[in-house]
């Protein structure tokens, strides 16, 4: 028998985790994904919830400070949020945490409501790269200098048709998939890390691996081994099937913010 929405709670809940171990956020045969072990943590709790939706989709190797998600629990299931959270990390594995927990509206949703995402690159400049920053920074021994960096992150904001700094999903909707995103920041500064650079991307929504080709992109830029004529010309738009032609590694991207319409940010709180 169907469950009536109003027969529902709905909670959002804000989770970080290590996107090293997984083949992304977004569940899908025969890998595990974030989405699958945090589904599988919340039906252990209450085998009616049926699934949870996220904000979007991590790649492989990505990690999130704070991926938001949502889900469903029974009317009658008399857990507040702040109990879900301290059941869920229970349940999940330690490269996942859930930190924190509440009850929405019933018309919130982790992906449609969200309004502006933010995501940070960590880029590793020093001759060494230390074994634990192994997975969270791109190693470019040597680049430089970093004002020249953030001069050519700049031309990426504002409104652009990014078709070219996207990757294709295969799901039958490439060509018609509107590919023009406001891109509020893109920036760089230093990281607290030695030798490191932190870029930061906040916009209104990201194409499928549109941080890593920005990245990667103005980074073969900076070391001249792609125009910057030819960057402006591809932020134009393009009808064919050209793309920007280098794509950096997940190794240092992280989801760091989701921000969404006051209604559902549930009062003050920060990331963990």
């Amino acid at each position: 028998m169907a469950v009536s929405s109003s027969d529902l709670r709905r909670f959002r809940l804000d989770l970080a985790y290590d996107g090293r171990p997984f083949l992304g956020w977004q569940s899908q045969t025969g890998g595990r994904t974030v989405q699958d072990e945090v589904q599988r943590a919340l039906r252990a709790i209450c085998p009616s919830i049926s699934t949870v939706q996220g904000s979007g989709r991590t790649d492989t190797g990505v990690s999130a400070l704070a991926q938001v998600a949502h889900f469903d629990a029974p009317l009658d299931w008399r857990m507040d949020g702040a109990a879900w959270q301290r059941a869920l990390n229970t349940k999940l594995p330690p490269s996942i945490r859930a930190w924190r927990c509440f009850e929405v509206p019933s018309d919130f949703h982790a992906r449609y409501s969200a309004v502006e995402k933010t995501y940070e690159y960590r880029i590793a400049v020093g001759e060494v790269l230390l074994p634990l920053r192994h997975g969270l920074a791109w190693h470019q021994r040597g680049l430089g200098p970093a004002d020249e960096l953030a001069a050519i992150l700049s031309r990426y904001e504002g409104s652009h048709d990014f078709r070219a700094f996207s990757a294709k999903r295969h799901d039958g909707r490439d060509e018609s998939r509107d590919t023009r995103r406001t891109i509020h920041e893109a920036s760089l500064s230093l990281s607290s890390e030695p030798d490191e650079w932190l870029l930061r991307f906040r916009g209104d929504g990201f194409l499928y691996k549109m941080v890593r080709f920005l990245v990667g992109t103005a980074v073969q830029t900076l070391w001249g081994r792609f125009p910057l004529s030819e960057l402006e010309q591809l932020l134009k738009g393009v009808t064919d099937d050209r793309k920007a032609p280098y794509c950096a590694p997940p190794d240092g991207l992280m989801l760091v913010h989701v921000r969404y319409p006051e209604a559902y940010e549930g009062g003050a709180a920060s990331n963990p």
